[in-house]
């Protein structure tokens, strides 16, 4: 009882209920049983082959939102694809410029193959580009410091989110905050990445309650948080969820649900076909499940990427963004 039923066969977790508007104003769309074709039950395989793109394959030089920004073909700046992340993720690896940040208001820069590390906003840019010009700028680039005196310009730590924006004061809170703040702050940002973990609820998930609840409701109020601070930025940003593992259909005797198959992933935007859920999911019989405990994979996680990415940002070389792969986009975004 406690479920929102979306009115089409589905229900939301009552965790997720701030999610829930925007699913009735059609902005938000679910793609089920999506997922990767590789069978592999390894955290780390799936997440690798997931951030690079091409399941199956070890040894991918580049991430797939990397290769997304080479396909763009813009010179931009080194914001143009931010990560809010202790480390670059392994989506942004590759030859095109990308930066991992936690903190804006304390933010660093590290020469590629260098143990200094600078502060860039501590002192002067003068001082910096003196300390630093034989190390860094050879490596980041003049334009880099043009960024950064942009972004010491926007003086991260006097930012206000749009009114109703209530972040809650988590990781992921915090990095979708300093996300919007860029986007807001019309630095040339392309694309950006932040992470959510804890989801690996192999004992005492809960229901209503319990560990899975807190993940789901700390995502769902991010999630609220960001787009209402966008406000009239909404239109020109498509967000996604990604994961690497559903669960499994049948919980475990510890009170928890073990490494899935196929999963479901959100999308939001005022493009998307939104108040409707995506692919096909045969059921929950344990014949119509991938041996016998897993929702299956109907839906080549490749399918939808390639339509988020390629149909809001305008690429139309789906073997050039997946090597290799030779499937069809999943329709989901309006033109």
């Amino acid at each position: 009882t406690a479920l929102i039923d979306l009115g089409v066969g589905y229900g939301l977790h009552p965790a997720l209920s701030s999610l829930a508007p925007f699913w009735q104003e059609e902005r938000l769309a679910v793609v089920h049983a999506v997922g990767s074709p590789d069978p592999t039950r390894s955290h780390f395989d799936a997440q690798d082959y997931m951030e690079t793109g091409t399941p199956g394959r070890k040894g991918t030089s580049s991430g797939w939102l990397n290769r997304v920004s080479g396909l763009l073909g813009h010179e931009g700046t080194p914001f143009r694809s931010v990560a809010v992340t202790p480390a670059l993720p392994r989506s942004l690896y590759g030859d095109e410029p990308a930066v991992a940040v936690t903190d804006l208001a304390d933010f660093r820069v590290k020469a590629p193959g260098s143990k200094r590390v600078v502060n860039t906003t501590s002192q002067g840019f003068e001082a910096l580009y003196q300390q630093t010009s034989q190390e860094l700028l050879r490596d980041t680039g003049a334009e880099t410091f043009e960024a950064m005196e942009m972004l010491d310009r926007l003086d991260p730590k006097r930012y206000r989110p749009a009114k109703g924006a209530r972040y809650p004061r988590s990781p992921l809170g915090e990095s979708l905050e300093q996300i919007a703040m860029l986007i807001k702050a019309d630095v040339g940002l392309e694309v950006a990445f932040a992470e959510s973990g804890g989801w690996d609820t192999h004992v005492q998930q809960g229901t209503d309650g319990g560990s899975f609840a807190q993940r789901a409701r700390d995502l769902a109020s991010a999630i609220e948080a960001f787009w209402t601070d966008l406000d009239a930025h909404q239109d020109q940003v498509v967000l996604m969820t990604m994961t690497e593992f559903g669960r499994t259909v049948r919980e475990n005797g510890s009170g928890g649900t073990d490494h899935g198959h196929g999963t479901c992933m959100f999308v939001l935007g005022n493009r998307v076909e939104g108040g409707r859920v995506h692919g096909d999911l045969p059921g929950l019989h344990p014949s119509e499940l991938y041996e016998g405990r897993d929702l299956p994979v109907t839906t080549d996680f490749r399918a939808l990427f390639s339509e988020v990415a390629g149909r809001h940002l305008g690429i139309s070389d789906d073997g050039q963004m997946f090597p290799g792969w030779t499937g069809a986009r999943i329709p989901l975004l309006r033109t």
